[in-house]
């Protein structure tokens, strides 16, 4: 078998087949270094042409909430009464340092995501 650059979606997907035909190769064979070899060249495609973007802070706090089945009720004490939750949630008001920590602490969602991504266009 020959193991060339992936250097676009068609290369991807033939990588992808190779690899599907190596899967349960005996460890230690050629056949299994030769996975070995497609999965980094296949997790570096993707990692440059696939990228998967954090999800906004309100979108993982409305999943988290769905997650755990609770209400806007729930997150007054995190977020500071009825008014402040519906203002988080809407969108109208971000969330301060104080509530990104309890949010985190508490729901166990990630700081980087409740900070959210860098305005590219105000950069």
């Amino acid at each position: 078998m020959e193991i060339r650059p992936i250097r676009n979606d068609d290369d991807h997907a033939r990588a992808l087949a190779q690899l599907e035909n190596l899967w349960g190769a005996a460890p230690g064979s050629l056949e299994a270094d030769q996975a070995e070899v497609l999965v980094t060249l296949i997790d570096l495609y993707e990692a440059r042409h696939h990228v998967i973007e954090p999800p906004n802070p309100v979108e993982a706090i409305r999943f988290r909430m769905e997650q755990q089945n609770l209400t806007r009720k729930d997150l007054e004490p995190l977020l500071g009464g009825r008014g402040r939750v519906s203002e988080v949630l809407s969108g109208k008001r971000s969330l301060s340092l104080a509530m990104i920590r309890r949010l985190r602490r508490v729901l166990g969602i990630s700081a980087d995501v409740l900070v959210g991504r860098e305005d590219t266009e105000a950069a």
